[in-house]
């Protein structure tokens, strides 16, 4: 028996927010979305992991950070909802892609690097990305061999 299909949805929390997080309803949408096309799966949330991260003092949040940030490597999947720059989600991608994982950004900021070259898929919003799922495209790109990771350099 094969072990279930692992998936991290990553994606802005605090952003640029001082004080605040940005709405995180986008975590339940994917994940009832990946749970609808790929029976069994095996979901990793931040938000349900930490609550209330913003109210963690410095020991707390410290190792919560690079708690996730591990985590972010040791998945199959990853899918990161990037409406505009954040610094934990980037490092997050960074891990995913050096570990091998496929890794998916809902972003319309398809033209910033990082995103550009750690992700295997690129979609503008969660519409697309349902089309991607629904019609197997994010199935079949687990069926082809995975290319090692560039890290750069020639």
């Amino acid at each position: 028996m094969s072990k279930p299909l692992r998936a991290f949805i990553a994606g802005i929390i605090q952003g640029s927010l001082p004080d605040s997080v940005h709405p995180q309803g986008y975590r339940r949408e994917i994940a009832d979305l990946l749970k609808a096309h790929f029976p069994g799966i095996d979901i990793f949330d931040p938000i349900i992991r930490y609550p209330d991260s913003l109210s963690y003092d410095d020991e707390a949040a410290g190792k919560a950070f690079f708690n996730l940030m591990e985590l972010a490597g040791q998945t199959d999947i990853l899918i990161a909802f990037i409406p505009e720059a954040s610094m934990g989600t980037a490092i997050e991608l960074w891990n995913a892609h050096h570990a091998g994982a496929l890794v998916v950004s809902v972003t319309g900021l398809a033209k910033n690097w990082a995103i550009r070259h750690l992700s295997d898929i690129i979609v503008p919003d969660i519409e697309r990305l349902k089309t991607a799922i629904a019609s197997g495209e994010l199935a079949a790109r687990f069926a082809k061999p995975r290319q090692p990771p560039q890290t750069g350099g020639k």
